[in-house]
């Protein structure tokens, strides 16, 4: 009986009786939550128009953010060090499509897989040649960005809240829902959704598919690069900024690897889970599970609705 009610009871006993934390545990969640669902964006709009899971959206994130301090410590301005980037980025883009999707065409999906890993390692040997491996400060005040704190009282308590976080939710959520009306509501958004459908149905009717590839990997460049910065402001620029990617993959489980919506709301759920796992329920083991609980809460999920929220159902006649 006391173990039910540690695990059923007394973490919701802890809840109402201090709302006050369990706001700012929230708002902490709400924060990782919202920046998951941006790097999950990543990957979406890649599967979505090459079928393919993009296992180097996470070294994109670090190489992004390491482009940035790089040209910044260089001495230029972080507004042009900033647009530079933008360029770098595209011209991997670019790179990507000529060098590795281009050739690749029509060829198994796990050969596609296969060279984002072999990308990954590019990526990686690439960035510690040129800005070497140790760790980069973000150049938070010089993009302009806060780094005060602002607090609330509220329950009989106070909810502090670091502006960076509100700065980084804010803009988050700003380019999930750009991007979103975007590819929803542009030709372009139109082209990308026909080629997710079939390529050779969108390549008959006169899309590019070198075009759409470039235009979605360089969207996926922006991404990265806003999620660096912000993942970069909240510790620092390092190789080790490409594990948080992998959390995207519970993210994807839940929101289905084709939704630009279900990003979202697997990243919330993912992001506020963990943290009230952590803080809540933790404790009874030790602590530390914020760090797994995320791909258990996928595992879980994909015992009723592999598919996700949001994913299509897949029927294949047997």
């Amino acid at each position: 009986m006391d173990v039910l009610w540690a695990v059923l009871v007394q973490p919701f006993v802890d809840m109402v009786s201090a709302p006050d934390f369990l706001l700012q545990v929230l708002w902490d969640g709400f924060v990782g939550g919202v920046l998951y669902a941006l790097i999950a964006l990543g990957f979406v709009l890649i599967f979505k128009a090459s079928g393919i899971f993009n296992f180097a959206q996470g070294i994109m994130v670090v190489f992004a953010a390491l482009t940035l301090v790089g040209l910044y410590a260089l001495g230029m301005p972080a507004w042009v060090a900033l647009a530079l980037t933008l360029v770098v980025m595209f011209v991997l883009a670019v790179a990507v499509e000529r060098l590795v999707l281009r050739p690749l065409v029509n060829q198994p999906d796990i050969i596609l897989f296969m060279a984002t890993i072999g990308l990954t390692y590019f990526l990686i040997g690439l960035g510690e040649f040129v800005f070497g491996g140790e760790p980069k400060v973000m150049i938070t005040e010089a993009l302009g960005l806060p780094t005060g704190m602002r607090e609330w009282e509220v329950f009989g308590g106070v909810v502090f809240f670091q502006e960076i976080d509100i700065a980084a939710a804010a803009i988050a959520i700003v380019m999930v829902v750009g991007i979103g009306i975007f590819f929803h509501k542009t030709r372009i958004g139109r082209a990308l959704r026909a080629v997710a459908d079939d390529h050779q149905a969108a390549l008959s009717v006169g899309i590019s598919l070198e075009q759409i590839w470039v235009i979605v990997w360089f969207t996926a460049g922006v991404v990265a690069l806003a999620t660096g910065i912000m993942w970069g402001a909240r510790s620092d620029v390092s190789f080790a900024l490409q594990i948080i990617a992998l959390k995207a993959l519970p993210v994807l489980i839940l929101g289905g690897f084709t939704s630009i919506p279900g990003a979202i709301v697997g990243g919330l759920i993912i992001g506020i889970g963990e943290k009230l796992g952590e803080i809540y329920w933790g404790p009874l083991i030790g602590g530390g599970i914020e760090s797994w609980l995320a791909y258990v809460i996928a595992l879980v999920f994909l015992l009723f609705r592999p598919q996700g929220l949001f994913g299509e159902r897949i029927i294949e006649r047997v």
